[in-house]
Order: structure tokens, then sequence, then C-alpha cells
């Protein structure tokens, strides 16, 4: 009995101890578990950090891979098909069709200069229409009689300043081969004082050089018809064009005529230095350089001979200085004699 209750004893010391160990054990345990339960909370955050770093990194390298990629595709289209223009945004395929397109119009677009002033939409649809159908017609060099008003409203209201004299006009036809026939009107007197010149508005329609003249030093308020009646005399004149401010309508003092026959020109050169509405009008040859006005030979004699002058009296006047240059005297080899000083001074100073 003794020995069991030993026995007993012993296992109830054992468990008791066993439990005082495990109490005293489990706080560490559980500062253990606090402690991995902290460092797993930083793991996470330092785990999030590198993996939004990783994420910035791999976005950036993605962008500068496309970045790249766009620059690659921007100039092989640069090379291959067209360039955007900066300024109109518009690719340069875009800019030649709109400039085909506009030269198509062209070629069916009649320019009508020399028009009067109160001519209207509807007369010009009268003289042209028998050549082909009008699809618009546009006037142009129209001077408005008040500054607030525009051309174009000036045009609606027939509100045209009073100095004005004459307007110009564009007819657009259907078919090219019309506007073509409508330039048997070139030269028409549409009304007394005013023919009227019609020419292709494209820029490739040539102008025959040979067949024309340039005329300098016109007056400002010249018209078309006063130049046409001044080279009448020298043969037939095919058109008249005075070259004008777009704002005021006034002539900017040079023009051109254009002949029949290059034999007109050799007959209009002579009429260069004529009088015109009271200018001497310069003509020459288009495409000429125009050179000043030498001086007449009298004139340019003149400084040779006083060059001439002035050299002889330049020659004279320095033989007479020869003449008059003082001669140098020689020095003399004897010596010089020394002053006597009197006798009573010569006491005294001793």
């Amino acid at each position: 009995k003794e020995n069991k209750k030993r026995k007993r004893i012993q296992e109830a010391e054992k468990v008791s101890e066993d439990q005082n160990s495990s109490i005293v054990q489990e706080p560490p345990i559980k500062a253990k578990k606090a402690r991995k339960k902290e460092l797993s909370k930083a793991e996470k955050k330092l785990a999030n950090r590198e993996r939004a770093l990783e994420q910035a990194d791999e976005e950036e390298e993605q962008k500068l891979f496309q970045n790249k990629a766009k620059q690659k595709k921007g100039a092989s289209h640069a090379i291959t098909k067209s360039v955007v223009n900066s300024d109109t945004g518009t690719t340069v395929k875009q800019q030649q069709k709109k400039k085909v397109a506009d030269e198509t119009v062209n070629r069916r677009t009649v320019f009508v200069g020399n028009l009067p002033v109160n001519c209207t939409v509807q007369a010009l649809k009268s003289l042209f229409k028998e050549y082909g159908q009008i699809k618009s017609i546009r006037f142009r060099s129209l001077v408005p009689a008040e500054d607030t008003l525009s051309k174009k409203l000036a045009a609606i209201k027939h509100k045209v300043h009073p100095n004005a004299k004459f307007i110009n006009a564009y007819v657009v036809f259907k078919e090219e081969c019309d506007a073509i026939k409508a330039l048997n009107e070139n030269g028409t007197e549409i009304a007394s004082g005013f023919h009227i010149r019609v020419d292709i508005a494209s820029k490739t329609s040539s102008h025959d050089n040979k067949r024309s003249v340039f005329l300098g030093n016109l007056s400002y308020d010249i018209s078309d018809d006063a130049v046409r009646e001044h080279f009448s005399v020298c043969g037939g004149v095919v058109a008249v064009r005075i070259v004008r401010d777009r704002k005021t309508g006034l002539g900017k003092g040079f023009g051109y005529v254009l002949f029949e026959n290059t034999d007109a020109v050799h007959l209009a050169l002579k009429l260069n230095d004529s009088v015109l509405m009271g200018r001497k009008i310069r003509v020459k040859r288009c495409g000429e350089k125009w050179k000043a006005p030498q001086k007449s030979p009298t004139q340019s004699r003149a400084p040779k001979d006083r060059v001439g002058t002035t050299l002889k009296n330049k020659r004279c006047s320095n033989e007479s200085f020869v003449g008059e240059k003082a001669i140098l005297l020689k020095k003399s080899t004897k010596p010089k004699r020394r002053k006597t000083i009197p006798g009573n001074k010569a006491g005294k100073n001793k």
C-alpha cells in the first residue's frame, strides 16, 4: 500500500511539474507566435512594396518598348507612305490630292478681267452660256464702299467704292473643253470702254513672252483701255494686264501687253519714253532686266575735261612751287668769336 501511495504521489508530482513547466513555458511560446505574426506582417509589407516596384518597372519597360515600336512604325510610315504636316494636320498625299483637285477645277475656270463695276451675274451668264454649262460665277477685286463691309457683302449689296471703275470675275464651267471655247470672248467690248480679258485660271497656262512687252512708270489710276489704245498702233492687242492692289484697286505702276504677232513687239519698243496720261512710260521686252538710263556723252565728257584741267592746274602749281623753294644755306666752318667782357664788369665779378 505504501508503495502504491508513493507511486501515486510521484505521479501527482510529475503531473504538477508538467503543469508548472507547461505554465512556465507557455508565455515564451505565445511571444514566439506573436513575433512570428509581427514578422509576417512586415514581410507582407515588404513583399507588397517589392511587387509594386516590380510592376512599375515592368510597366516602364512596356512603355519604352511601345514607344520604340511606335517610333519605328512612324519612321517607316514616313518613308513609305506620307508625313503629317504639323501646320495643316494633313498628309502629303492629301495635300497632293487637293492640289490635283484644285488644278482640275482651275482648268475648268475662266478669269474675266476689266469688267465694269455694275456688271451682274446674269450678264456674265448670258455672255458665256453658249459655250457650255456654268457651275458658278464669283466676283473678285471689289473695293467696298465702307471699311466695315466685307467684299462678299459689298458684292451682294452692290456697295462698291465710288472711285472703283472695274472688277474681275471667275466663271467655272462643268467641262474643261467649254472653258477653252470661252476664250473666244477675249478682247470683246462688253461695255463702252471695257474690253474684257479672258484667260484660263490654271497656273500651267503658258504666257508667250516673245509676243509681250513690259510697261513701267504707269499712272496709278490708268485703265486697261487707255493702254490698249496707246499700243493699238503697233498691231493687234490680245490682252492688257495692269497689276493692281487688291485692297484699293489702284495700279502699282506697271503692267503687260500681249500682241498677236512678234512684229508688234518691235514697234512697241519704239514707244519707250512716250507720254501716256502725263507720264513717260518705260517699255521693254518681258524677261529683260531694267537698266538705269546712262548719262549722255556730253555730260560724261564734262567731268573728264574738268579732271584734265585740274591735273594741269596741279602740275602748274607744283612747278611754280618748285621755283619758290628756299635753298638751304651751308653751315660756315669758321669758329665763332667769343664775347668780350668789359674790364669793369670783369673786375666786379672778381
